[in-house]
């Protein structure tokens, strides 16, 4: 089989990163310049400064990734990069670097759905395949969709977040608690010693029952965080760990008990994790825990944004008969789904 290198670009949030992979799997290097340093005094992503930092790092990654990865420019056989949604400014600068070398170079181009990425990551170092119809869970700091896929690039919405996105949640209530930001990995690695069960969150009820929402639970986590003085506790204390355990678990029982009931109604064969949640422990052990389900989850270092996911994801794009014109432009609410798409 022909071998073909993709060069990956994504930069839809506060990581600027740039990948070389071989015939969609194979990740020859995946640099990723994190900007989480730079937001976290600020509670969260700040979109100018955001885009500045793209700016300055995008050609340095791309330098590094291609000089890592023990080609040339010339050998560099696709360019794809990711179209939305994402913060605008943050995805200009990165579809721009991607157009311009994919020009340069006289190689295809594919801009690719950053959400797609994220489900197409389950692929790289070959860690899966994927056998429809299946089943993905989107879950990150903006998306909580269940999503069915009969056949490669045929997404269905099955479900969506009434109101917040559950990395949201977590991030919020994190900052509600006093713990920082990004508050997700905090309270993944403070509830590993807490008690899961020590206090009660409320119940979420939706019209739909395979819809999510956690705006509620993040109003009930304001609350417990002022009724247990959290703000005066030791970040190390048993109160925040017992706190954070018995959050974290609601939030994931939520994802995992929707999950299943929706792999079992629409007849998956497979179950596929996506998104930056897709790293949380606690979610990983319940899912693996499901030996009855063909459950895959992408490996730990692509869960969060990355070049290597959009590579992947353009790949096999290109595989399809597909390339983008060069005058397309970024979108910030780009969706993944065709109008009507909802079962």
């Amino acid at each position: 089989m022909k071998k073909i290198l993709t060069l990956g670009v994504e930069s839809s949030c506060d990581e600027t990163s740039v990948a070389v992979i071989e015939n969609g799997r194979k990740v020859l290097t995946n640099i990723i310049y994190s900007q989480i340093k730079d937001h976290q005094k600020y509670g969260g992503v700040v979109p100018e400064m955001a885009s500045r930092l793209h700016v300055m790092n995008i050609i340095p990654c791309i330098t590094k990734a291609i000089k890592e990865a023990g080609i040339k420019q010339e050998d560099i056989d696709l360019v794809a990069t990711t179209k939305g949604p994402g913060l605008l400014g943050a995805l200009s600068t990165g579809i721009a670097a991607a157009k311009t070398l994919a020009y340069t170079l006289k190689k295809p181009f594919i801009a690719v759905h950053h959400l797609e990425g994220h489900i197409y990551s389950n692929l790289l170092d070959d860690n899966s395949n994927f056998e429809y119809p299946c089943l993905a869970l989107i879950a990150s700091g903006g998306h909580t969709q269940l999503v069915l896929i009969n056949k490669p690039f045929d997404y269905q919405l099955i479900s969506n977040t009434l109101d917040d996105a559950i990395g949201e949640a977590f991030d919020k209530s994190a900052r509600i608690a006093g713990l920082g930001y990004p508050g997700g990995p905090i309270i993944d690695k403070l509830a590993q010693e807490g008690n899961p069960k020590k206090y009660r969150f409320p119940s979420v009820k939706t019209a739909n029952p395979l819809d999510f929402s956690f705006s509620g639970l993040k109003t009930a986590a304001l609350h417990m965080s002022k009724e247990l003085n959290l703000l005066e506790q030791p970040k190390d204390s048993q109160i925040m760990k017992d706190f954070c355990a018995s959050f974290q678990n609601k939030l994931i029982s939520e994802l995992t008990g929707k999950t299943f009931k929706a792999a079992e109604e629409y007849n998956a064969n497979q179950i596929i994790i996506a998104g930056g949640v897709a790293a949380n422990s606690f979610l990983r052990k319940v899912l693996v825990e499901r030996t009855d389900l063909n459950v895959s989850l992408p490996p730990l270092k692509y869960c969060t944004d990355n070049a290597a996911m959009i590579a992947c994801a353009g790949h096999y794009r290109y595989l399809n008969g597909e390339t983008t014109a060069l005058d397309i432009e970024p979108k910030a609410n780009l969706s993944l789904f065709p109008e009507k798409s909802k079962l």
